[in-house]
């Protein structure tokens, strides 16, 4: 089956074995040996020198723990939001009683750095950011150094959504004065869901010395003091460490630029073969567009339902369909972590096939 979803992404078959070793003690030397490896293993793609957190939980989970730990109810905070998980950010700071003014884009647009300079001087009450680096909903990658240095010219604090990036788009922590830097071990680390890690920057730590939101399972805090000790506050996903361990292996045996050029070129591949299928991208801008993954419209009389059904049953292709309001009106290809051109190819060829039999008339150049 060639998977080409956002996420959960393939994993490489050494990847998997390695996560079906034995269990061991969480509390013993060889926990804390794994521990200390991945979390330093995790550092050069975070380009941070900095903290490095791992929690065992999705994604989301690290959003969270980056809002409770910096963060008071009532704290005036500004969500730019370009898609569904910009939103998502924005809500769960709205849950735990932040003051959220947004900054919302068309869903296929990317955010400005000047609409976020007016926004910040307009109002010195903001104290921090939320943004989303790559919005996986759009298949836009905002310009988030050209962002972070808007917030860093205004002092605020700066939390970022690399959910989706990390590993796989161009990103430093420390040189671009990121505050909070969260991803998940199911996208670009060719591991299986289950972990998300979180860069912390002195910055963040004050802040969650004075922050006054809620928190437990999350506590950064708590999380710092058991990870010096090498062990971690709750039972940790000792599985998906393991698998964790084996892929950082593998990414460094590829070579950060390497993976960044392998993302570029599938990102290319991708968004010019729907091109050369009569398809229309999603991303206004084509700059913007992602590496990592490309939204298609769905083209007029084709029922998207139907078409992922088919590529899946009988090409053995599986791609993602829209999210929220875009439900029905786009379907996504994920080319994150393990994938190479001859996947792309794969998703290529089977819409060539698939399309005109749910209605839809190709080309006569494709």
């Amino acid at each position: 089956m060639n998977l080409r979803i956002p996420g959960p992404t393939p994993c490489p078959p050494q990847v998997l074995a390695a996560s079906a070793q034995p269990m061991i003690d969480h509390r013993g030397r060889q926990f804390a040996e794994l521990a200390q490896e991945v979390v330093e293993g995790l550092k050069p793609f975070f380009q941070t020198r900095g903290d490095v957190l791992v929690l065992t939980c999705s994604g989301t989970g690290g959003m969270e723990a980056a809002i409770v730990n910096t963060l008071s109810p009532g704290d005036r905070v500004l969500a730019v939001s370009i898609g569904a998980f910009g939103d998502r950010f924005a809500s769960i700071a709205r849950t735990y009683g932040a003051d959220v003014v947004r900054l919302e884009y068309e869903w296929g647009q990317a955010a400005d750095p000047d609409d976020l300079r007016r926004a910040l001087a307009a109002d010195p009450s903001i104290k921090a950011v939320l943004l989303t680096h790559n919005e996986t909903s759009t298949g836009v990658t905002n310009p988030l150094e050209e962002l972070a240095r808007v917030v860093r010219e205004q002092e605020r604090l700066l939390l970022v959504d690399g959910v989706s990036s990390v590993s796989s788009l161009p990103i430093r922590t420390d040189d671009w004065g990121l505050d909070v830097v969260v991803s998940g071990s199911q996208k670009g680390w060719m591991t299986p869901p289950g972990l998300a890690f979180l860069a912390v920057s002195e910055r963040a730590w004050q802040a969650y010395r004075e922050a006054r939101m809620p928190r437990f399972y999350f506590d950064l805090g708590r999380h710092k003091e058991m990870l010096e000790k090498g062990q971690t506050p709750w039972t940790p996903a000792v599985s998906v460490l393991f698998a964790l361990r084996e892929a950082l292996r593998l990414l460094q045996e590829e070579g950060l630029e390497a993976i960044y050029a392998r993302h570029a070129r599938l990102g290319e591949m991708a968004r010019q073969g729907v091109k050369a299928l009569g398809l229309e991208l999603l991303a206004a801008d084509e700059r913007y567009a992602s590496n990592t993954v490309t939204a298609v419209k769905v083209p007029e009389g084709v029922e998207v339902r139907a078409l992922r059904r088919l590529l899946e049953d009988e090409y053995g292709v599986v791609v993602a369909g829209g999210q929220g309001k875009l439900s029905g009106k786009i379907f996504r290809i994920g080319h994150m972590g393990y994938a190479r051109e001859e996947d792309i190819q794969g998703v290529l060829d089977a819409l060539a096939q698939a399309l005109p039999r749910v209605g839809y008339d190709l080309p006569t150049h494709a």
